[in-house]
């Protein structure tokens, strides 16, 4: 599972979800095909423009062109407790990097979906098959009311070696894209002297390190860094942005074209159709991808905005 953060202890708590150093090595490249967009079971909504913020990517990074990228009308499915479900019709599946078998992964791809592969970038999970290989010094403070995880010291070698390794299992496993999450441990009581700097650089570090492998990367919440890294990540993933009104610095996304998916875990959006109708007509008007979805993340219920 993933840990959703936000910058308070009392918000980590009650939320559950989930470098600037770049080298001259040629990049070792997998050439994929792109996909194209698919439908889900919708709840049909009208649209409702919102845009805020600079649109323009500030920065460019080198990335190589031929690995897979996620167009801005892909729809998507998010997945990562229990047996998958493979029965939607869209275009990504977002998965968990160690427990999904690659039986399954090659199965999605054969059926035509692309698959994004879930894995924490910024916590250690105790219950992970990698979990020896982290040093007593590279993790810090546990994130609150999660056992088993601890915040990790980004600037440590020994972190970023293991998430190298991580993202050589996503390409071992036929993976097209990876979501790194828990990537705003400056933001939060990691126990270290994180910084926005800091976190810049560890955040490109895992972008660039995808895009040698030929992977995709999305930027996993970190809203106070969107302007910065929206050149060096190609989608984002989000949850609850339409509950904590953080949304508006998306547009730098989807004006880059660049889609941007999203989450929503409030229980007036799964009870209520009037709420979720209103929750769809402004994801809808902001070109997101929205789902309503348990905080498991089981599938056990599903709503989708696209229309």
């Amino acid at each position: 599972m993933s840990a959703f953060t936000r910058n308070s202890d009392v918000q980590t708590a009650a939320l559950r979800k989930r470098s600037a150093v770049f080298t001259s090595a040629i990049l070792l490249l997998a050439s994929l095909a792109g996909c194209g967009g698919g439908s889900t079971t919708a709840n049909s909504v009208s649209n409702s423009n919102t845009s805020a913020g600079n649109t323009s990517i500030p920065t460019s990074s080198t990335l190589p062109s031929t690995y897979w990228k996620p167009a801005l009308t892909d729809t998507w499915q998010w997945q990562l407790k229990g047996t998958v479900n493979t029965s939607y019709a869209v275009a990504i599946y977002d998965i968990d990097l160690f427990d999904t078998p690659v039986a399954t992964i090659q199965a999605l791809k054969t059926s035509g979906k692309k698959v994004i592969c879930y894995f924490s970038a910024g916590s250690s999970e105790d219950w992970r098959s990698d979990f020896s290989n982290f040093q007593a010094s590279d993790m810090g403070n546990g994130l609150i009311g999660w056992a088993g995880e601890r915040w990790l010291d980004t600037r440590s070698a020994n972190v970023r070696q293991i998430m190298q390794a991580r993202l050589d299992l996503a390409v071992s496993k036929g993976c097209n894209g990876v979501e790194p999450d828990n990537v705003d441990g400056y933001a939060n009581n990691s126990g270290f002297p994180l910084t926005a700097a800091t976190q810049l650089d560890y955040n490109r570090f895992l972008a660039s390190e995808a895009h040698k492998r030929g992977l995709a990367v999305a930027l996993k919440n970190d809203t106070g860094q969107l302007s910065e890294l929206v050149g060096d990540f190609d989608f984002a993933v989000n949850e609850q942005c339409h509950e904590y009104a953080e949304c508006d610095g998306y547009q730098v996304f989807t004006a880059n074209g660049k889609p941007v998916f999203n989450a929503e875990y409030a229980a007036s959006y799964s009870s209520n159709p009037a709420a979720r109708a209103a929750l769809c007509a402004d994801a809808n008007g902001r070109q997101f991808h929205t789902l309503v979805l348990p905080l498991a993340l089981d599938d056990s219920f599903r709503y989708s905005c696209e229309p």
